[in-house]
């Protein structure tokens, strides 16, 4: 039998059926070849992504070369002593190892404050304390040593604030000491909240200004050059490292951490100001005993005061 015009033609149904399914055979290989263009685009997006991620880290965790570092925190921090005034130490140089600060007096409580000024519970500790920690301080009983961290830099939607504001804080360290306590205490009230922008250089600039800080435009200048930038890194890095001088800690984990005479505050996210001034008199232990009868703080709890 034949077909159409030739001995074995298929009927034009057949025929029709088979260019169906060679259309329906090449959109299939089409969208085949489509998803798999798709995912090797996307493969090489998650791994650009992903090497991005890792070099960031590197430049962050390991800065290309080793530089000077503020007047004033030669320990990688800054002490506030007696009158809330700073203890004047030389600048860490290139390379230069960390150099501890001078142990204090039996009766005068030593204070290290570990801090990332876009840490919410930095600024809520500072804010609930400060009262007594400048009284404290102010008086003799105890010192306060401040370190600058920038654990959070990432967390400001590409602006790096914790870095700028650890690097604004290393620059009036270096050039208005006296007046880095209240400068620290301006840039943990009204904070900005982790993932957004934050504060600009020029509103960090203005809250210095705003806290009395002096040579303000050295102090300027050294912020627009990010003067302090890479140390502030380093510095980081060696808090996370270890080691921690004459601390029950090997190393920094967290962008808060305080410690009294060497213990780690174990506190809670209500920073109660008497249970840390409990923890003070415990942590202080024989420092005070020959001041038995500390004066009253706030709500009632016993606060130490320097001994006669």
């Amino acid at each position: 039998m034949t077909y159409g015009d030739y001995p074995g033609a298929e009927p034009e149904s057949a025929r029709a059926a088979a260019r169906e399914r060679a259309r329906e055979l090449r959109e299939l290989h089409r969208k085949q070849d489509r998803r798999r263009r798709l995912l090797l685009q996307g493969g090489i997006a998650s791994t650009i992504l992903v090497v991005l991620a890792v070099v960031a880290v590197v430049i962050f965790l390991f800065p290309p070369t080793a530089t000077s570092g503020p007047q004033n925190m030669l320990s990688d921090g800054i002490k506030i002593g007696e009158g809330l005034k700073a203890v004047h130490t030389d600048g860490q140089r290139p390379e230069q190892d960390p150099v501890p600060s001078d142990a204090n007096a039996p009766e005068v409580v030593d204070i290290q404050l570990y801090v990332d000024y876009l840490c919410a519970d930095c600024g809520t500790f500072q804010q609930r304390n400060d009262e007594q920690l400048r009284s404290w301080v102010e008086s003799g009983a105890a010192t306060l040593e401040i370190h600058p961290l920038a654990l959070l830099t990432t967390k400001s939607a590409g602006t790096q604030y914790s870095l700028r504001a650890a690097g604004a804080a290393a620059c009036v360290a270096d050039l208005s000491p006296d007046h880095f306590y209240d400068f620290h205490v301006a840039l943990l009230t009204n904070q900005p909240e982790e993932d957004t922008e934050a504060l600009s250089d020029e509103e960090i600039l203005q809250r210095a200004e705003d806290a009395g800080v002096t040579a303000m435009g050295q102090i300027t200048r050294c912020v627009s050059e990010s003067r302090y930038r890479s140390w502030i890194k380093e510095a980081t890095v060696r808090a996370l490292e270890g080691p921690i001088p004459h601390a029950d800690i090997a190393a920094i984990d967290s962008p808060l951490t305080v410690l009294v005479n060497g213990q780690v505050f174990p506190y809670t996210g209500e920073f109660d100001p008497a249970e840390f001034a409990q923890f003070v008199v415990q942590a202080a232990g024989d420092a005070f005993s020959s001041n038995p009868t500390p004066t009253p703080g706030p709500s009632g709890t016993p606060t130490p005061t320097p001994a006669p």
